[in-house]
């Protein structure tokens, strides 16, 4: 049975095609972005992203499909990060 990919529309504009089970920061990595890290164990926040809406901790979740294979992801941002 053929793998069914699923498309991401980045906050770039780059789209890419990745698998279900496949990790965030290196997916984010191939479409030129980087998703911000803390503990990486995902007490604090910093790797949260927006998926289609939702509030996802990209250290702890990896990509899971919807019914029509396509996430649009907003990275989060805080002011209180940012230089």
């Amino acid at each position: 049975m053929k793998e069914t990919k699923i498309k991401i529309s980045w906050p770039n504009n780059n789209e890419t095609f990745v698998s279900e089970g496949d990790d965030w920061f290196s997916s984010a990595e191939k479409a030129g972005l980087e998703i911000p890290t803390g503990c990486l164990t995902g007490s604090c926040g910093a790797c949260e992203i927006d998926v289609n809406g939702e509030t996802v901790r990209a250290c702890i979740n990896n990509i899971k499909k919807n019914k029509k294979n396509i996430l649009k992801v907003s990275l989060t941002t805080d002011p209180f990060w940012e230089d």
